[in-house]
């Protein structure tokens, strides 16, 4: 599946509203995006596909880069590794674009940056955040969002100050993402002090989770770390309150936990949950609370962290590609190398620290289900309510 996307119906308004000199009306740059649009990953691709949308309208409405529009090449990498090598190379063998970016699961990502390593196209991953990616040296590959084993720093600190639990169970899926964040997450307990009394993976799209769930009831952990997307992440939860299982906290590592329809799915299962996240429409960031506000009256639903990345991401490439000396892949590269801008995303400067190359850091956040809202609670000058803990038993909630 191909979407092509430069904004001809921006142009034409602007053109309608006699002002065609503000809008970009040159030939066409190219730029590629790979994305799952089907799939069991189809609702994160959505919300980014959208929010890559937003952007692309609101830079190519804006004069575009140097007079000249984006032109978006919107690939389906469905979620398969295979799928997403062959839509790159038909990107850059095919469709010429200058540069490259999307990327959702881990898996699919690591699979194209090699591709885009070996042809030497710039790639800014918007998501894919299993820590290898940025550690294999490539000078091609950038991304924009923290690495998996970052995800939990808002929520390291809240165990230590306010929980300071004694022991954990991780759950997670069985592929790059959740077998990469489990690991990480799994040594940070340990050094610690958390005991992990379980470490085990599940097959995606799995129906029964209860002999798990049963298994790591038994144990009698303090909380539950689940890296599960957000199917498996709603049945997680409801099959824990059939149950009657009551850790202290239930956690999760990002991914399905912070999407609407975890809670939808989940139902009142869904509350006090929490969740490692990337951003919040509430944060200081230019441009934050109005990408939130636009996305709802656009599309009809809320957006949150995956769709942010790629709002961040379009603006960093049209940024990289204005700087660039020339139009090509290696000075749009070199240009890229040089960024040091604000999004609404956040800040965003590729460094290099402990293995990584080319990684943007940025702080994390925790969040928790309240009412239906997933709202902001540490760290405590972001929150946009105070967090529920002790986290009443399900009896009582």
């Amino acid at each position: 599946m191909r979407i092509r996307a430069f904004g001809l119906l921006v142009v034409l308004s602007c053109l309608i509203l006699g002002i065609g000199s503000v809008c970009a009306a040159g030939e066409p740059i190219k730029v590629g995006v790979v994305l799952p649009l089907t799939g069991e990953q189809a609702k994160f691709g959505e919300i980014e596909k959208n929010s890559f949308l937003m952007g692309l309208e609101e830079i190519n409405k804006a004069g575009g880069v140097n007079g000249r529009p984006i032109e978006l090449l919107i690939e389906d990498d469905t979620g398969k590794p295979d799928v997403g090598r062959s839509a790159v190379e038909k990107l850059i063998s095919q469709d010429k674009v200058v540069a490259l970016t999307g990327g959702y699961s881990s898996s699919v990502t690591y699979a194209v940056c090699a591709v885009a390593q070996q042809r030497k196209v710039p790639f800014l991953v918007s998501t894919g955040s299993a820590d290898k990616i940025t550690e294999q040296g490539w000078d091609f590959v950038f991304r924009i969002a923290p690495p998996v084993s970052e995800y939990p720093k808002a929520l390291n600190s809240f165990l230590s100050e306010v929980v300071k639990p004694q022991s954990v169970a991780i759950l997670h899926e069985n592929t790059l993402f959740g077998q990469s964040g489990a690991k990480e997450f799994s040594e940070q307990c340990e050094k610690a002090g958390i005991k992990v009394l379980i470490k085990e993976g599940y097959e995606a799209g799995a129906v029964d989770f209860k002999p798990l769930l049963i298994k790591v009831k038994a144990a009698k952990p303090d909380f539950v770390y689940m890296i599960s997307y957000v199917m498996d992440a709603a049945l997680l939860m409801r099959q824990s309150k059939e149950l009657n299982f009551n850790p202290k906290l239930f956690v999760g590592g990002g991914a399905g936990f912070t999407l609407p329809e975890f809670a939808k799915n989940a139902g009142d299962a869904a509350e006090f949950v929490f969740s490692a996240d990337l951003w919040s429409p509430t944060l200081p960031y230019p441009g934050a609370i109005e990408y939130f506000e636009n996305y709802q009256k656009r599309f009809g639903g809320a957006t949150e962290y995956h769709g942010a990345e790629a709002y961040g991401c379009i603006y960093v490439v049209a940024d990289a590609i204005k700087r660039a000396k020339e139009i090509s892949q290696a000075a749009i590269r070199e240009s890229m190398a040089a960024t040091d801008m604000m999004t609404a995303f956040g800040p965003v400067k590729f460094i290099s620290y402990d293995k990584k190359k080319q990684q943007n850091q940025l702080p994390t956040y925790l969040v928790q289900w309240q009412k239906g809202i997933l709202e902001t609670v540490w760290p405590k000058n972001v929150a946009t309510k105070p967090y529920v803990y002790p986290v009443p038993e399900w009896s009582k909630k």
